[in-house]
């Protein structure tokens, strides 16, 4: 009997059904309310950020990418949140679509660099297969959406980085990843742990973890 049970215990352990990755009512609904709330820091950025950037790339061209990573933290609190297929995606592209319509000097290009930059923090998320939302996973997001942005503006415009040196590109592009894993993953990182530490995200993975380590 002892047998029987020793050899089953290892199979109930790993009998658990594998986490479902489609959308539920709730995870829609949490998208939209984020993408909102991130656009509206998208919005307050414009003019901080703005100001950083232009200060930065005053003092060497191309080091202005330090202050971009607060226009990418979308993607990442999506992905660690709801942690299901174009999360990423929808959250920095509803918070990009939001700072737009607000109103800011760079127009129907916000929407376009939402897109992009989604869809490199979406990739990172994919390349693990949504399993992993650690605090490494959550810089690489944070890395993959400065990609993305590098790539986009390298082609995009009237006067696109493509034009520039190899060196202001290079800072540029070091810099914007610089400040995706900090500015985007890791205080997204933070901000997702705390926001699941007030009971909000209870009805996600994020929150129950939270309430785990309690």
């Amino acid at each position: 009997m002892h047998a029987s049970t020793s050899a089953s215990t290892p199979v109930a352990a790993h009998s658990q059904p594998p986490r479902s990755l489609r959308w539920r009512v709730v995870d829609i609904v949490v998208a939209a309310v984020l993408g909102v709330a991130i656009g509206l820091v998208f919005w307050a950025w414009n003019t901080v950020g703005g100001t950083w950037f232009v200060a930065m790339d005053g003092l060497t061209p191309g080091l202005g990418g330090i202050a971009v990573g607060i226009w990418l933290i979308g993607g990442v609190i999506g992905g660690l949140v709801i942690r299901k297929p174009g999360a990423a995606l929808l959250v920095e592209v509803i918070a990009a679509l939001v700072s737009m319509l607000i109103g800011n000097v760079w127009g129907v290009s916000t929407l376009f660099s939402g897109i992009v930059q989604g869809l490199g923090a979406e990739l990172v998320f994919a390349i693990f297969l949504y399993r992993r939302f650690t605090l490494p996973v959550a810089m690489l997001a944070g890395v993959g959406a400065a990609v993305g942005a590098w790539v986009f503006e390298l082609f995009y415009g009237s006067s696109p980085n493509i034009l520039k040196t190899l060196e202001f590109n290079v800072i540029y592009l070091v810099s914007l990843a610089v400040s995706g894993a900090l500015l985007a993953g890791l205080v997204g990182w933070f901000a997702v742990r705390g926001l699941a530490a007030t009971g909000a995200l209870n009805r996600f993975a994020v929150g129950r973890e939270a309430r785990r380590e309690v």
